[in-house]
């Protein structure tokens, strides 16, 4: 087996095959902008964010993952998000028209090999405690989920 293989975790069944082209895409943009990411990051509030990005700053984004008209329509949980992030985006393919999402979130155009930043997301900075807990959650995750590739059975993910 190729050494590269071994670093790619298992493929996550929750999404459909565009949202993960979308989350691909997103991931490389918020790389190219100085974020790493972890995606389907536990929140404290309990839900779950598509993708979270930290940079060297310590600002910490969160992108909600649109895939079809549907999928928004049948999200109500989305605004749940903002209390856990400098700024809250939403990411979708070129086919989903920008008018459907809300005004007060940042717009992300995306596909399997990139992104662009369509609209910048307005800023809400978070409370110090709160940036303190994200950051440990958001590297606990990646601190796992690295040693879960080391040893698959020998840990569970939070």
């Amino acid at each position: 087996m190729d050494p590269a293989h071994k670093l790619a975790p298992p493929p996550d069944r929750r999404q459909s095959e565009t949202a993960l082209l979308i989350a691909r895409g997103t991931a490389r943009l918020l790389h190219a902008l100085g974020f790493s990411c972890v995606s389907e990051l536990p929140l404290p509030s309990g839900r779950r964010a598509d993708l979270v990005g930290l940079n060297g700053r310590g600002e910490i984004w969160i992108v909600e993952i649109k895939s079809s008209l549907e999928d928004l329509r049948a999200d109500n949980k989305w605004p749940d998000y903002r209390a856990h992030c400098d700024r809250l985006f939403f990411a979708f393919t070129q086919d989903l028209p920008c008018e459907i999402f809300p005004g007060d979130t940042g717009l992300i155009v995306a596909d399997g090999y990139g992104a662009h930043l369509h609209c910048e997301a307005p800023e809400h900075r978070l409370a110090a405690p709160t940036r303190k807990l994200m950051t440990l959650r958001f590297a606990m995750a990646a601190a796992q989920r690295l040693q879960r590739l080391h040893d698959p059975q020998g840990i569970v993910e939070f």
